[in-house]
């Protein structure tokens, strides 16, 4: 086959061209170039951009391959970081690597593959793509500690017929290393990325910030009894579930309080004792349907947060609505801006974006 391999210029995608180029297939590598060059060379702890554009060129370069490098700057910032500072604004915690998948990465390396006459897209994703009965279905990877198919939700049924996942079948990281030695990859002791990719130093609110200025401006820290407790810089530097950072308004007659809510219109951070955060209802939209809807009620796995183990919940489609409620078994605190992604043992049905709920000082009888 002739297969477009996106290559980030780390281990995973390098190891990716390395494996198809040596079973024989006519292996074509493309780098998305997400940054302004000159001003990205020296970046550290992010993806494409600088350093990692010139590492893709030597592995491609070893592996007498052709390889193109593509400018989707602008692109990125209007669809990924703009988007980023939009959902904070919002009071949400977005996922900028879904919202990449989405765009940049699936939709065109998809293109550019197809205008190159390949027959497939790889990726150095840790996750499987298995056939099943009614066509390609998304697994979890082998390495439960490396799955991405959280991240992955989003894929459409068309993308996934036209894409590969080398390494989802791999045990863990070191066995991918160990086949970058094999290989003889200049890149098979390179350190991970650890960090969002436009924000190498986890300094995620000045990206915001900068974007967004209201997202900065200050407000109220108020208790879910309607309590002013305190004062916060900004909504942006707040996600739901989280204890840290609010200062003064972090105990209350002793027990310590975690943000609840957040309400942009107001620029009120909402905080309750842990024991309030949990919801036994999810609403979840923009869903993306990897398996049939389901026309009742079901019961699945869901996971909603990318760390997190998936839990036993009951589901229920509103098709008119266009919205999934996601009843978990044991009650969850569940971010807005957060994925909810479905599974059934090891394959994923679908996902997509956790709403509010109405959690706030005006739903105190909720919260309770």
């Amino acid at each position: 086959m002739r297969i477009l391999v996106a290559m980030s210029g780390g281990v995973d995608s390098s190891v990716v061209a390395g494996l198809l180029k040596a079973e024989g297939h006519e292996v074509v590598g493309a780098t998305l170039q997400l940054y302004d060059h000159g001003a990205a060379v020296s970046r550290k702890g992010a993806c494409c951009a600088g350093q990692d554009i010139h590492d893709a060129r030597r592995v491609a370069d070893l592996l007498d391959i052709p390889h193109y490098v593509l400018d989707r700057e602008t692109r990125f910032r209007d669809a990924v970081v703009q988007d980023f500072a939009d959902s904070y604004a919002r009071g949400e915690t977005p996922i900028p690597c879904v919202r990449c998948n989405q765009t940049v990465k699936f939709h065109d390396l998809l293109d550019l593959a197809q205008g190159l006459g390949c027959e497939a897209l790889a990726t150095g994703h840790y996750a499987r793509r298995v056939e099943g009965a009614a066509g390609p279905e998304l697994h979890r990877a082998a390495d439960p500690a490396r799955d991405q198919s959280y991240f992955l939700f989003a894929t459409t049924p068309a993308q996934l017929a036209f894409s590969r996942f080398p390494l989802g079948g791999f045990a863990d990281k070191a066995a991918v290393r160990a086949e970058a030695q094999r290989l003889g990859l200049p890149v098979a002791e390179k350190p991970d990325s650890q960090d969002i990719c436009f924000v190498p130093e986890g300094r995620y609110h000045q990206v915001v910030e900068g974007l967004r200025p209201d997202a900065a401006e200050a407000g109220e820290i108020v208790h879910l009894d309607g309590r002013v407790l305190g004062r916060h810089a900004g909504i942006a530097r707040y996600t739901v579930g989280q204890g840290r950072g609010l200062g003064e308004a972090s105990r209350d007659a002793g027990q310590p309080l975690y943000v609840a809510a957040l309400e942009p219109g107001r620029r009120r951070v909402v905080v309750g004792p842990r024991a309030a955060l949990p919801q036994q209802a999810v609403p979840v939209g923009e869903m993306n349907w990897l398996a049939p809807p389901p026309a009742a009620p079901r019961r699945c796995q869901v996971k909603l947060r990318a760390r997190e183990a998936p839990q036993e919940a009951l589901v229920e489609w509103d098709a008119a609505a266009a919205t999934l409620l996601v009843r978990p078994a044991v009650p969850a605190i569940a971010a807005p801006g957060q994925a909810c992604v479905l599974y059934d043992g090891e394959r994923v049905l679908g996902g997509g974006f956790i709403r509010r709920a109405g959690l706030g000082v005006d739903m105190v009888g909720t919260a309770a």
